[in-house]
């Protein structure tokens, strides 16, 4: 309020002071002709109404007329007119300058009106802009408050709407009339209260929440679009949400489905296997040592596979629960992979083995059998999904204060598309549902133990160039 007043003063000053100087101007220092000083006064009352307003500016205007009769008018030295003319003239440059200057104080409020649309429309811009990042409706009824805060300015917003019950406020100093949301909520109508523009968020004619903004000095035009922006974003995020949810009602119908026939197939498989050869063992025929003993084997290493769909399908349960607790002891890589390179002997003896560690790997806390686990379904993926004599590599090293430990192959590659899915339970490849058995759960199982050592696994693919797993623990 100080400053204000200091600079309207300064204002007057300044005018007085330049009425001043163009009278001593044409007085002492250049000898002008009446005209020529009246016109030069014509563009001081112009200048001051365009940029000060018209008050001042009619204050120059007397002034200024008071000093061309005073002191350019003869007889020169007294407010007296001899020549009638002169009469006519004096009073022509006041009105002159009374209506130029109200002119220019109109040319001037709307080249200021026009900037201040312009800025709010650049700012609705921005806020319309700042409503498309948010897919989620109740973060975009926690952001909208303090965003429309900080584009337009305001001191505070609050905002309700009409499925919740919660007032959602730019900062806790931001407190409204909650009955007066309500009511704009209800009425659909533009109120200002004591400072608050409380606006009614639109779609077309139907109200779908209000929100206060405090201190606005946006148009009313500005507030309505402001809501209408506001009401269409909850909407669109809303509706998203709907069809996000349907899809995800469907895909997880697809993929029940998917699993069922997934399950189905693999429990099938060794079952029949193990009916035929216990049928074969039954039946009437002589069977000589050889051949009971391949059926035998075939019973034994069907119901392995039996118990380990049964173990992963238990052990994915308890992961996803997380009642399950690590063993992280300070343990060298190169243990886990020779264990894990050991329990996967006879599925890895068709494919070429490469190990290539960094010298002086220290120790890492880790769960050895969790870790030795997450290494047994990378390398059984690896031999799964590559032929024959292609070979497996195993690196690891230290990067960025992690252990890094990836497993190659020269398999078939995964699409793009896919990467991002391999890791969800139960997803299996198109291409390889049924070219190869697996539930889906193995690398489910990886990422759950990574991220519980506050690891994290990814996949670098090209289709047919192969894979590439990795997962990194930290150092501490």
């Amino acid at each position: 309020m100080k400053n204000s007043l200091r600079t309207i003063a300064v204002r007057y000053l300044l005018s007085i002071l330049a009425v001043v100087a163009i009278t001593l101007l044409y007085r002492h220092i250049f000898r002008a002709n009446p005209t020529t000083v009246a016109l030069t006064f014509l563009v001081l009352v112009l200048l001051t109404s365009a940029n000060w307003g018209f008050r001042l500016a009619s204050l120059v205007a007397v002034l200024a007329t008071a000093a061309f009769n005073f002191f350019f008018l003869p007889p020169v030295g007294t407010f007296t007119i001899s020549d009638p003319q002169n009469w006519v003239a004096l009073l022509a440059f006041l009105i002159t300058a009374l209506v130029a200057s109200d002119l220019a104080e109109r040319a001037r409020r709307q080249a200021e009106q026009a900037d201040r649309r312009r800025r709010e429309v650049e700012r609705l811009y921005a806020f319309s802009q700042s409503l498309l990042t948010n897919e989620n409706v109740l973060e975009l009824l926690n952001t909208i408050p303090g965003s429309v805060a900080s584009t337009f300015g305001v001191s505070g917003t609050a905002l309700l709407v009409d499925t919740k019950d919660t007032v959602y406020r730019s900062s806790p100093q931001a407190q409204f009339d909650t009955g007066t949301l309500k009511a704009t909520l209800v009425r659909g109508e533009l109120t200002v209260t004591e400072g608050v523009s409380y606006v009614p968020l639109r779609i077309g004619v139907r109200t779908i929440g209000a929100i206060a903004i405090a201190d606005a000095t946006l148009s009313r035009e500005t507030l309505e679009a402001v809501g209408s922006l506001i009401g269409i974003a909850i909407e669109r995020v809303r509706a998203v949400e709907e069809v996000t949810k349907s899809r995800a009602e469907q895909e997880n119908e697809r993929l029940r489905s998917s699993l069922l026939d997934s399950v189905t197939h693999e429990f099938r498989t060794p079952l029949t296997s193990i009916k035929a050869s216990v049928t074969s063992l039954l039946s009437a025929f002589q069977l000589d040592n050889s051949q009971r003993t391949d059926l035998l084997t075939v019973i034994d290493e069907e119901s392995d596979r039996l118990n380990r769909l049964v173990g992963e399908a238990a052990e994915m349960a308890k992961l996803d629960s997380g009642m399950f607790a690590l063993d992280k002891r300070p343990t060298a890589i190169h243990d886990v992979i020779d264990a894990a390179l050991a329990e996967r002997r006879s599925s890895l003896q068709n494919h070429p083995i490469e190990v290539s560690l960094s010298d002086k790997l220290p120790l890492v806390p880790m769960d050895f059998e969790r870790i030795r686990e997450v290494l047994f379904h990378l390398l059984e993926n690896a031999a799964k999904y590559s032929e024959p004599q292609t070979p497996i590599r195993i690196t690891a090293s230290v990067e960025k204060g992690q252990l890094l430990v990836s497993v190659a192959d020269k398999g078939t590659g995964i699409d793009s598309m896919e990467q991002s899915l391999i890791f969800d339970k139960f997803y299996r490849g198109r291409n390889h549902r049924y070219a190869a058995s697996g539930t889906g759960m193995g690398l489910a199982i990886c990422k759950v133990i990574v991220e519980a050592h506050r690891g994290k696994i990814g996949v670098v693919s090209q289709l047919g160039s192969g894979s590439v797993f990795s997962f990194t623990l930290p150092l501490q």
